[in-house]
């Protein structure tokens, strides 16, 4: 076998792989607003903000303090 024909193969695997990497989560703030992510938020940043994505590709970030909740959505 010869590099073309493993490389095809190897890159889809690659990519089926990272994109089951990503866990859908829900953010729920204080005041009730709920964010659908990709992927679990960062870590709280030194400042006191969580930096997320959400669905549409809007980048967000709120004080620590507002929000409420961080889980998986559920399937």
């Amino acid at each position: 076998m010869d590099i073309k024909t493993l490389g095809m193969p190897l890159a889809v695997a690659a990519l089926l792989t990272l994109a089951g990497c990503s866990t859908p989560t829900v953010v729920t703030l204080q005041n009730g607003t709920q964010y659908l992510t990709k992927d679990m938020p960062k870590t709280k940043t030194r400042d006191g903000f969580f930096e997320f994505e959400d669905i549409s590709g809007k980048k967000v970030k709120v004080r620590s303090d507002e929000v409420a909740t961080i889980r998986k959505e559920e399937d």
